[in-house]
Order: C-alpha cells, then structure tokens, then sequence
C-alpha cells in the first residue's frame, strides 16, 4: 500500500498529516483528489466517526483510507466539547468562535479544575469493507488557559498548555507538536502496527 486517501477536507489535519508521514513511504491524497465530500459524523464516540469517515473515503475513492477524529475533552466540562469540537460554537471549523465559547465556559474556573487533553482516533482501512481496521490512539493531556496564546497550529492550540510544557501548542514549533501531540502519538502507533510482521 503505497498511495492512500485521506479522508478529511481539513487544511490544518492534511498539513500535520503531509509532514508526519513525509518519510514513511506512503503518497497521502486528499479525499478531495477523488471528489469524496465529508461524511455524516453520526458516531457516539471518536472510534465510531473515525471508522465512518475512512469506509466513506474509500468505498468512492476504491483506495485505501485513512481517517481520523480528534477533538478536545475538558474535565471540567465533563468531556466538552469532545465529539463536536469542530462544531462547538455551531459553525463547523470555526475556530475564533469555538475558542471563545470555551473560554466562556471555562469563565471562573480555577486552574486546577482546568485539566484536559486532546484526543486522536485514528483508522486505516485497505477497502472499504475491510472487517479488520488498523486502529490507534493517542492522548495529550494538559490544561485549558484563559487567554489565547500563540500562531501556529489551528483548532484550540492557542488554549491548550501541555503537561510539563511552558508554551501552548500554537507556540510550539510546528515539528515538535507534531512530534508530542495526540495526532503525533496515534500516527506513532499506527506506524508500529504497520511495521510489525502479520500473523
């Protein structure tokens, strides 16, 4: 498996996922490349959406797909936004306005009430029928601030302060947070999976 679709339609996931897997081997194509549109998110968890993102991908591309979903769960907000964070302020994809709701939310919480992480879900099927998906995970756990920090990344990274980290992920350099973020982890482990011998 050389060339796979991937099936988001999201600039800032195909430019993490483009430089994540630059040395793997893999020729990753955008959904769009085959005039695949989003899927219906009608999921109840982030396996769920994963894998309907990936069997929509390829059941129209006829290629291998990758997909994932991600969001950011806040404890506080007793997993909020979670499964809708794209969609939390209810534009889909509007950052600037999901930011600010959350800020909102989290208005007067104290700092130790503030703990979170993102989450990335990711799925890889060979077709779209495949009874066994490649499926991995990563988790990055850190806190929500209360005021934006930062330029790079998109989504909530300007809020989102990691563990032992003294910038947030949209101050960190783009090649570390790839390195350390959820998206990262699940990629890491998904490369494993790939790389180990089939029984």
């Amino acid at each position: 498996m050389s060339s796979i679709v991937l099936a988001s339609s999201n600039p800032g996931k195909l430019a993490e996922f483009n430089a994540l897997l630059a040395d793997s081997g893999l020729n990753v194509v955008p959904q769009s490349a085959y005039a695949v549109s989003d899927a219906d998110e009608t999921g109840l968890t982030f396996v769920e959406n994963a894998l309907l993102k990936a069997r929509h991908a390829a059941r129209i591309s006829g290629r291998p797909a990758l997909a994932d979903d991600s969001g950011l769960c806040v404890e506080y907000l007793r997993g909020a936004p979670g499964l809708y964070s794209a969609r939390y302020s209810g534009t889909h994809g509007d950052n600037a306005a999901n930011n600010a709701k959350l800020l909102q939310e989290m208005k007067d919480v104290p700092t130790e009430q503030r703990g979170a992480f993102f989450i990335c879900v990711l799925v890889l099927l060979q077709h779209a029928d495949d009874p066994a998906p490649l499926i991995a995970e990563g988790r990055w756990h850190g806190r929500v601030l209360t005021e934006q920090r930062g330029a790079h990344g998109f989504g909530y990274d300007p809020l989102f302060l990691p563990d032992g980290e003294t910038v947030t992920a949209a101050e960190m350099p783009p090649g570390l947070k790839n390195r350390i973020s959820h998206r990262g982890r699940a990629l890491a482990e998904l490369r494993q999976r790939l790389a180990a011998p089939h029984v």
